[in-house]
């Protein structure tokens, strides 16, 4: 296969503050092969990007190609990700990642082909515009739910950037002086919904005597955090903590994101992300529920809707950086 030809397969990688999902797909985005890993804990940048590219090459051959045979590669990274150089910066959510990085310059040379970076959010967003959830409305609001808040915009049709980080709403503040968020500020709503922060509070308070089942879970489950996963079955076990921590985060983002809401005056709120998705429409209805007193414009609210997309929407939306018919000047 020629990587300039017209039906030319793309690699999409979406890096994740717990896993790294990579995809191959075709022309028209059809699944041709797929690998997730966990993301490193411990490291830096180096060692994130050794498992991006394991990661790749696993999808690539289950696909029957090599890295080289790809049109090029999207990624979707969190921190503040330039998509003009490539490089990435203050990926916080992630080992050691504090200045800069130039990703996409070391992927590309360890695959062989042209690779593009853009916003995990940003990128997941584009894809539900195109291909998923959100194919019907011009505007919309993305809210990715999982180890922090995340948030991507398309306004009239186009994606918003701003300076570089446009629709960071999990740094919204819902509480003045309130809780410590992982950036270091106060009040955040991240600092109450983001799994992270979640995880971070429920340790504490375990510390402090309350009981939860959210460790033995997941330990039982071979985890080193409480993932999504995690989160799902202690509280389908009507986990006391996990309930509790659950109902505040759900709080947190109704406040926010009806801020949001207020300011934009979006057609559709997206909500995706590994606990959005997890979650599902019953949470999709109980953010909504949770916005309704904090709109101003309550007796039209923005159509509220679950990513279509799914587990895969991230490495979807990255693979979508990648024009398959245009050759893609090398990063």
């Amino acid at each position: 296969m020629s990587p300039g030809s017209e039906h030319a397969a793309r690699g999409g990688i979406d890096l994740g503050g717990t896993k790294i999902q990579t995809i191959v797909v075709d022309a028209d985005n059809k699944i041709l092969g797929q690998s997730r890993r966990p993301t490193p804990t411990e490291g830096g940048p180096e060692d994130v990007a050794k498992e991006i590219e394991a990661a790749l090459r696993e999808a690539t051959a289950q696909a029957g190609l090599e890295t080289r045979e790809l049109a090029g590669v999207g990624v979707g990274s969190p921190g503040d990700a330039d998509e003009a150089t490539g490089v990435v910066s203050d990926a916080r959510n992630l080992p050691g990642w504090i200045g800069p990085f130039p990703l996409g310059e070391q992927l590309s040379g360890q695959f062989g082909v042209p690779v593009r970076v853009g916003n995990d959010v940003q990128v997941a967003v584009q894809g539900e515009f195109e291909l998923g959830a959100a194919k019907e409305f011009d505007t919309i609001l993305g809210v990715w739910w999982g180890t922090g808040v995340g948030g991507g915009l398309i306004l009239d049709g186009k994606p918003w950037l701003g300076r570089g980080a446009a629709a960071e709403i999990g740094h919204v503040v819902v509480k003045m002086g309130g809780a410590r968020c992982t950036c270091g500020r106060k009040g955040c709503m991240e600092a109450y919904a983001g799994r992270m922060a979640m995880e971070i509070r429920a340790r504490k308070e375990v510390q402090n005597g309350a009981k939860t089942d959210l460790f033995r879970i997941m330990e039982e489950r071979g985890r080193d955090r409480l993932t999504s996963g995690v989160w799902e079955r202690a509280l389908r076990h009507g986990d006391d903590l996990a309930t509790r921590l659950m109902d505040r985060a759900v709080k947190a983002l109704g406040a926010g994101v009806a801020s949001c809401v207020n300011v934009i005056d979006p057609e559709a709120v997206i909500i995706g992300g590994g606990l959005g998705v997890r979650m599902g429409e019953r949470y999709v209805r109980r953010i909504a529920a949770r916005m309704h007193p904090h709109l101003f414009m309550d007796d039209r609210p923005p159509e509220i809707r679950l990513a279509g997309l799914g587990d895969l929407g991230g490495a979807i939306g990255a693979a979508l950086l990648v024009d398959a018919r245009v050759p893609t000047p090398a990063t």
